[in-house]
């Protein structure tokens, strides 16, 4: 599920002018968010469908998509004006609603049979459809480059998930709440992007911000996703992610064998292996 109004999930796996011809008007994530203010909720489900190209990479199971839409940063707007205004129950409620919309969707609308997992991609920001999707996750896994700006926000990242879930909790003991359970999300750990090696090891440029990052308390993914730029920058032309694709060189498999890493790792800490 695409969350990101970047919609860089989304393009990866269709091109953009199939988005534009087939998916744009009504069949996007932000129809989902746009269809509770007609008045005329649409069901969640009605918007997954098969990326075709990496279908045909699959062994076994199925990987099925929700899009995004470059539109999808005005819904956060939307969204924050249903919060204001009224009495205390009535902020109560109006905060409860839009938090656990989606939350509400993926357990009314999704057939939880029919799926093993279901991943959201977010923004990198803390906006209300980000929220959205943490109230309506079990886990959080947080991509970040090794560098200084990227591991600055996750001291702030942590402590505004450890705020939104006091705000989520407490709203549910004002007043009568049907129905809804307190969330207690799990952070997984940070998954370290782009690095580049050397000796076989991230290069001591990168090491330094990989360390100030375990210090802050936060779990470490071990496994890391190895930099390519011509292997991840040519990979959203075909549709196809880069670990189903067959090698072209000794640098691709690489990189392959560091996603099939984290994916391995992501999987312990589960408990799925």
């Amino acid at each position: 599920m695409d969350l990101d109004p970047q919609a860089s999930l989304t393009f990866s796996f269709i091109r953009p002018e199939e988005w534009r011809e087939s998916f744009e008007k009504s069949r996007t994530i932000k129809a989902w968010f746009d269809s509770f203010d007609q008045s005329t909720p649409i069901n969640l489900s009605s918007l997954i469908f098969t990326p075709e190209a990496a279908k045909g990479f699959l062994k076994k199971g199925r990987l099925d998509l929700i899009a995004s839409h470059l539109g999808l940063i005005n819904v956060d707007l939307e969204l924050a004006t249903e919060l204001g205004g009224g009495s205390l129950k009535q902020t109560q409620r109006r905060y409860l609603r839009v938090h656990q919309r989606l939350a509400q969707g993926i357990l009314k609308d999704l057939d939880s049979e029919a799926y093993d997992m279901v991943l959201i991609d977010c923004p990198p920001n803390f906006n209300i459809v980000t929220k959205n999707a943490i109230v309506a996750s079990d886990f959080l896994l947080t991509p970040a480059r090794p560098d200084y700006l990227s591991t600055l926000g996750i001291d702030y990242l942590i402590r505004s998930l450890q705020e939104l879930v006091v705000n989520y909790n407490e709203f549910l003991q004002i007043g009568e709440t049907e129905r809804v359970i307190p969330i207690q999300p799990e952070m997984l750990g940070v998954v370290f992007t782009m690095v580049q090696e050397y000796a076989n090891q991230p290069i001591s440029a990168q090491r330094p911000f990989i360390r100030q990052t375990r210090e802050l308390g936060v779990p470490i993914f071990d496994a890391y996703i190895k930099a390519n730029q011509t292997i991840f920058a040519n990979a959203p032309e075909g549709g196809v992610p880069v670990a189903l694709t067959r090698y072209s060189h000794a640098s691709h498999e690489s990189v392959v064998r560091s996603l099939e890493a984290v994916a391995t790792e992501f999987e312990v800490k589960l408990g799925l292996r």
